[in-house]
C-alpha cells in the first residue's frame, strides 16, 4: 500500500484525521517539448521553473528559503496544466505569478522588466539594459537572464542578443528557438 493509499484510507476511516501538513514549498517535475522542467511553488507563486535537475533545485531552495519541501500535487498540478496549455498554444500569459525570492536584487530588476515583454515579441539585452537605466550593463543583463530561476513564467527566452543572434538560454538554443517559434516571434 502506498503512502497515498494509506492517507486516503485514514481520511475515510479515522474521525478527525487531517493528514500530513502540506509542505511550505511544493516540488515536482513536468515533461514538455523543451525537456524536463523542475517546478517549485510557494504560497506566493512559482519560485522555480528550471531546466536543472531536481537535486540542484532542491538544494538551492533549501539553502535560500528553508522550510519544508515536498510533493504536493494540489499546488503543482495547476502549474503543469498552465504549462501544457502554453505549449499547446492555448495560453499566452500565466495566471500563476512568479515568486522571485531566489533572484538576487539586480537579477530581480531585470526579470521584472522581462515581465513586460509581450508574448510574440522579443527585446535585446542592450534594450533591457537601457530600460533599467544601466545602458552599459549589457553583459550583466545577459548574466541576470541566465540566472532566471523561473524560466517561462518570466519569459527570459524573449530576450535576444541581437537581430542576428538569439543569444544564450538555460534550456539551450534549440529550446529558445522552439519557444520563440511557438509564440510567433521567430519564423
Amino acid at each position: 500500500m502506498s503512502s497515498g493509499d494509506l492517507e486516503a484510507l485514514l481520511r475515510v476511516t479515522a474521525p478527525g484525521y487531517k493528514g500530513e501538513p502540506a509542505p511550505d514549498i511544493a516540488l515536482g517535475t513536468t515533461d514538455g517539448p523543451v525537456g524536463r522542467l523542475v517546478l517549485a511553488v510557494t504560497a506566493r507563486g512559482v519560485v522555480a521553473c528550471s531546466y536543472e535537475d531536481e537535486d540542484t533545485v532542491y538544494a538551492r531552495i533549501h539553502k535560500s528559503l528553508g522550510g519544508s519541501i515536498g510533493s504536493d500535487p494540489r499546488r503543482i498540478d495547476p502549474v503543469r496544466r498552465e504549462l501544457d496549455a502554453y505549449f499547446e498554444g492555448r495560453l499566452r500569459a500565466f495566471s500563476t505569478p512568479a515568486d522571485l525570492q531566489l533572484a538576487a536584487p539586480f537579477v530581480r530588476t531585470v526579470l521584472q522588466m522581462m515581465l513586460s515583454v509581450p508574448y510574440g515579441t522579443t527585446t535585446t539585452y542592450r534594450d533591457i539594459a537601457a530600460r533599467i537605466g544601466r545602458p552599459q550593463a549589457v553583459r550583466a543583463v545577459s548574466s541576470a537572464l541566465s540566472a532566471n530561476p523561473v524560466c517561462l513564467f518570466v519569459p527570459c527566452h524573449r530576450a535576444v542578443e541581437s537581430a542576428e543572434s538569439l543569444g544564450g538560454y538555460a534550456g539551450g538554443a534549440e529550446a529558445k528557438g522552439y519557444l520563440l517559434r511557438l509564440e510567433g516571434a521567430l519564423a
